[in-house]
Parts: C-alpha cells; sequence; structure tokens
C-alpha cells in the first residue's frame, strides 16, 4: 500500500508549509505537487530527496519505513510471536521493495527521456 503521497502532505502540514510554498521551494507549480500528494504521479528518488529536504524530514520517514508496528505484544506466544514478527517484515520488505521499483522506473523513464533529447539536438 502506498501511503507516499499522504505521508508528504502530513508532513508538510505538520511544518506548518503551503502546498505552494513546497512547490516553489522545488521549482514545480502548485498543481504538479498537489499530484504528488495525492499519489497521482510518480516522483524520481531525487525529487523524492528534495521533498524530505524542503520539508526538513528524511527519506525513511516520508516512505513510512520505521513506523511499522511489528511487535504485537504477544511475546508469551512462542513460535506463534515469531512468525508473527517474520510476517510483518517479510511484508515490510515486500512494500520497500515495490516503492524501490517504482522509484527506479520512474528515474529509468527519465534516463530515457533526456537521452532522446540529447539524441535530437
Amino acid at each position: 500500500m502506498n501511503n507516499l503521497g499522504l505521508n508528504i502532505r502530513k508532513t508538510r502540514e505538520k511544518r506548518g508549509f503551503s502546498q505552494e510554498y513546497v512547490a516553489n521551494q522545488l521549482g514545480i507549480n502548485q498543481s504538479t505537487y498537489g499530484k504528488i500528494e495525492r499519489d497521482a504521479s510518480n516522483i524520481s528518488v531525487d525529487r523524492l530527496y528534495k521533498i524530505a529536504e524542503v520539508l526538513e524530514s528524511d527519506v525513511v520517514n516520508l516512505l513510512d519505513i520505521g513506523k511499522k508496528n511489528i511487535f504485537n505484544n504477544q511475546a508469551n506466544q512462542g513460535n506463534g510471536y515469531v512468525e508473527t514478527i517474520n510476517n510483518d517484515f517479510k511484508a515490510m520488505i515486500g512494500e520497500i521493495r515495490e516503492i524501490y521499483d517504482k522509484l527506479i522506473a520512474s528515474k529509468d523513464e527519465q534516463i530515457t527521456l533526456l537521452k532522446n533529447l540529447f539524441e535530437k539536438q
């Protein structure tokens, strides 16, 4: 489940920044930035790092890594507890991999676009 846009919005609101302010800091228009918060737009790894910088946060927080509650307070239930933790880790790794794959695909698209632009010149 992708919560990147929601996490970006919540972080921006906690800082008291407007969408317009963040968009200006990123060098994009407010409409484009709004799409990022609505998860209606793929963003590059570079842009994600710039957003984190503008929001005075870090990428880990924006990706929601580390906020997962992997412990379920069932420590006295033996192997089921370990299995639950393992399953939670596997799910978290799957989510991280999905985000990573999307960021890499976005980067690859940008590289292809830039190559095409340079070849036309």
